[in-house]
């Protein structure tokens, strides 16, 4: 079973993405990146989820969507990880414009945390370890917002 939130302000979406983040950088760092996969319509509360998901990591940027630059990059102060990278792909037409830009490099770093805005755009060059988030607009504050965790390999 995907977890499932139901958020009512802007706040608590911006909370539960604190909350992910901050239980990100206690896992283990393991030999892959941790990317987070977005998916929703305009509107859906994906940057808003981005903005706490962000203050969790200790950032204090501000987080806007990078529609117009595609790419980001922030540094991490923690231990396992030293670099997020904020990625947008609404403007992407073909998955290849995103490799051209280092996508394959910047997810083969296992230091890295990377979050991907409209990922259905590139969801064929995803990793397998890809945490997908789904985002669902119910009214102007209501959000449905769904977390599937990569299945776990058998030993």
């Amino acid at each position: 079973m995907k977890p499932q939130y139901i958020t009512n302000t802007a706040r608590e979406t911006r909370s539960l993405g604190k909350d992910l983040a901050e239980k990100i950088l206690k896992t283990k760092i393991k030999t892959k990146t941790q990317v987070l996969a977005l998916r929703g319509e305009l509107g859906g509360g994906k940057t808003t989820f981005l903005q706490g998901f962000a203050k969790g990591l200790g950032i204090r940027q501000k987080i806007l969507s990078p529609t117009f630059v595609i790419l980001k990059k922030f540094k991490i102060k923690h231990t396992n990880f030293k670099l997020f990278f904020h990625i947008d792909c609404y403007r992407i037409k073909k998955p290849k414009e995103i490799l051209d830009l280092g996508f394959k490099e910047i997810v083969s770093d296992f230091k890295n945390i990377v979050v991907v805005e409209w990922a259905k755009r590139i969801e064929k060059i995803l990793p397998p370890n890809t945490i997908f988030i789904d985002f669902e607009f119910h009214n102007k504050n209501k959000r449905k917002i769904i977390i599937q965790w990569p299945k776990k390999k058998n030993a």
